[in-house]
């Protein structure tokens, strides 16, 4: 059967930890933390029962984690990151994953999956070519029940030159009427800010100082920032704003004090078939993170290959993969808002709280 495996890791620390061994949650957190930098790869479970929706082949696969947080990650030097995530890779490989995806911090710790590919016996993917591909697709549909107008509206890209941003605005460029793109780096922006111009119709401008992302109806934030950076006073009145990032980009109480803006956590994907993951990672059931999807949509065509590795991420890998999904029955199958699921309510509440507030989006 074919089959693949995908790489997870804590975010929140303590609270992930607990959903595999319930036991620890009497363990105080740093000695959890500490217990981690030991820890071997972790088997966690089997996932049954994906199928095409297209040819009816039924696939497998496996979640195996890395015990790391992202700030460990960030504060151990990147060679011993490697060397966690490619023991990680190989224990998943000689269970008899032919692919295995690498999910969030270990997806962009240093090269971006460029050094782990040379280094295991089976190809990996990050999964950010259909992350971007879901990404959008969600914005886009939530900004149209607020009544944004999209292809008249202004979108912000805060990490503009990383690898999700970078697809990202090229693909805005083609969509919206004026794209503001953020970042630290203003000669990395610049150059991003070209490609775009090249690519699309939009007006392109560039900035390092996040709060001009409050000229924006629509705003995907994709940094690799561990703590929050955007806060409730960067938003624009009326805006939709997808973290994709985790950890997140936008603070919690943003929720609290905006109720006329929208956060959302990207896209998830409804995966075909009976699916059981046989672990809660805090999705409902037979959903999944858009970078899940990407390893079995390639496990499910064959496609035992590296597929989104790096920082050039291009704009035809994020068609071809979104094609190839769809072909075999991914699809958005929902939003989420802080790790809940987004109705009717939510959208109806952000448009009252719009209307209390005198605001109107661009429409």
């Amino acid at each position: 059967m074919d089959n693949f495996a995908f790489i997870i890791h804590p975010i929140s620390f303590k609270a992930d930890v607990v959903r595999k061994y319930p036991a620890f949650k009497v363990i105080p957190d740093r000695i959890l933390r500490f217990m981690a930098t030991l820890w071997p790869p972790v088997y966690i479970s089997h996932i049954t029962g994906i199928r095409s929706t297209a040819t009816g082949k039924e696939i497998e696969g496996w979640f195996y984690a890395c015990p790391l947080s992202p700030d460990q990650m960030l504060a151990m030097p990147v060679e011993s990151v490697y060397r966690r995530i490619e023991a990680t890779v190989n224990k998943a490989a000689a269970h008899g994953a032919r692919i295995v995806g690498l999910g969030a911090y270990t997806s962009v710790v240093g090269d971006a999956g460029v050094t782990i590919a040379s280094r295991v016996p089976v190809p990996v993917t990050t999964g950010d070519s259909y992350t971007v591909a879901t990404a959008l697709q969600a914005t886009r549909y939530s900004a149209e029940r607020l009544g944004i107008d999209v292809p008249g509206a202004t979108a912000a890209v805060v990490g503009a030159y990383g690898a999700i941003g970078r697809a990202s605005t090229l693909i805005l460029a083609r969509n919206v009427a004026r794209v503001v793109l953020i970042g630290r780096d203003q000669a990395r922006l610049a150059q991003v800010a070209d490609l775009a111009r090249a690519e699309g119709r939009a007006e392109v401008v560039t900035s390092t100082d996040i709060a001009d992302m409050a000229q924006a109806d629509m705003v995907l934030s994709v940094t690799s920032a561990v703590d929050t950076i955007i806060r409730a006073e960067h938003i624009k009145p009326g805006a939709v704003v997808c973290d994709v990032s985790r950890p997140r980009d936008v603070g919690a109480e943003v929720a609290e004090q905006r109720d006329d803006v929208l956060v959302i956590d990207g896209g998830m994907v409804a995966v075909p078939g009976d699916v059981d993951f046989h672990f809660n990672f805090g999705f409902p059931p037979r959903t999944a993170y858009a970078c899940m999807a990407e390893t079995m949509a390639l496990a499910m065509a064959g496609r035992y290959e590296s597929y989104t590795l790096g920082r050039d991420l291009t704009v035809s890998q994020v068609d071809e993969i979104r094609e190839l999904a769809e072909y075999h029955g991914f699809r958005l199958g929902g939003v989420r808002s802080f790790e809940r699921e987004v109705t009717d309510e939510h959208y109806a509440r952000t448009l009252r709280g719009q209307a209390a507030r005198g605001q109107v989006p661009a429409r």
